[in-house]
């Protein structure tokens, strides 16, 4: 018997079963795929709160993950390094960004055209395929289980616990019954690495959505960001436009060897992520705390949601 088992072996599921077990949990990991084949995998991963409104209590989520990710980059963790990043915006923002306070090394100047201003500050790069199997060693090395179970309902893990976590991302929209929850087809291009540290991105570019996030061996190339579409194969017209537009953005590209493509499904949700005790629970008295709905702020935002849940289940939240 354990104390808690969280549904879900992505970013958001793994971080809230290490921080239940530092709060002292006996916890079990139920997941439909391993991790190594959830979305989280092929995340760009680069701490930046991306298609997520900010108030007061997202900002709270995406400082702590800041803090925990630099001081695990210190700490040398494998795939966490913290990287220099420029931020090119094509129309002067009204003010700073509502996330900034988050990042100790936040500037802003004016920009050269055609951007009217240029962002930099160093912000948290994750190497998914490393740092995902990080995760399970914490979780399995302090006595944790991780099993392989597709659910149809999420009390059918009930007997293993009398607390259920609900980070099941877009399967919550089924097990949750939530239909605020909806893919975000993100598709990406992996080159080799020339040479590249900072991490780049022209989110106003008029052709699409652009960002090039080095990493130890590649770069990320990316991208899209097309809510509903469900498609997995990587479509090759896409995966061109997206190599143009990174290589004008960072003509050191030119030339780099493509290496493949990706397509993840993004676990959107209209209203932002639900981080919440569910108020009926599960049959046979079983609390249900939700954790899902991050879209493509996972990793930015889930050491700060998987704080919230130990203090939903044991802290002040109650």
């Amino acid at each position: 018997m354990y104390d808690v088992v969280v549904v879900g072996a992505g970013v958001v599921g793994l971080t809230s079963a290490v921080r239940l077990q530092q709060a002292g949990a006996r916890v079990a990991v139920v997941t439909a795929d391993e991790p190594e084949r959830t979305v989280s995998r092929v995340a760009a991963a680069v701490w930046y709160p991306t298609h997520t409104a900010g108030d007061p209590r997202v900002l709270g989520w995406a400082d702590r993950t800041y803090a925990e990710l630099a001081r695990q980059a210190t700490d040398g963790v494998p795939g966490v390094v913290l990287r220099p990043t420029r931020a090119l915006l094509r129309s002067l923002p009204d003010s700073r960004p509502w996330w900034a306070s988050a990042v100790p090394d936040f500037t802003q100047r004016a920009g050269s055209a055609p951007y009217a201003a240029e962002q930099r500050y160093t912000a948290p790069s994750v190497e998914m395929p490393r740092y995902l199997p990080w995760l399970v060693k914490q979780l399995t090395a302090a006595g944790g289980m991780l099993e392989r179970r597709r659910l149809d309902r999420l009390a059918e893990v009930s007997d293993l616990a009398p607390v259920v976590v609900n980070a099941t991302g877009l399967a919550a929209r089924t097990l949750a019954d939530d239909p605020a929850v909806h893919p975000a087809r993100g598709q990406i291009v992996l080159v080799s690495n020339p040479g590249l540290f900072t991490s780049v991105r022209d989110e106003e570019d008029p052709a699409g959505l652009t960002y090039v996030h080095p990493r130890s061996r590649d770069v990320v190339l990316g991208g899209t960001f097309e809510e509903g579409a469900t498609g997995l194969a990587p479509d090759e017209a896409t995966g061109a436009a997206i190599l143009r537009r990174c290589t004008a953005l960072v003509p050191e590209l030119a030339g780099a060897r493509q290496l493949g493509q990706l397509v993840g499904l993004r676990p959107a949700r209209h209203g932002g992520a639900r981080v919440e005790v569910d108020p009926v629970g599960l049959p046979g008295g079983t609390r249900l705390v939700h954790n899902y709905g991050h879209g493509g702020a996972g990793v930015t935002l889930g050491w700060g949601c998987a704080d919230e849940v130990v203090d939903l289940l044991f802290g002040r939240a109650g």
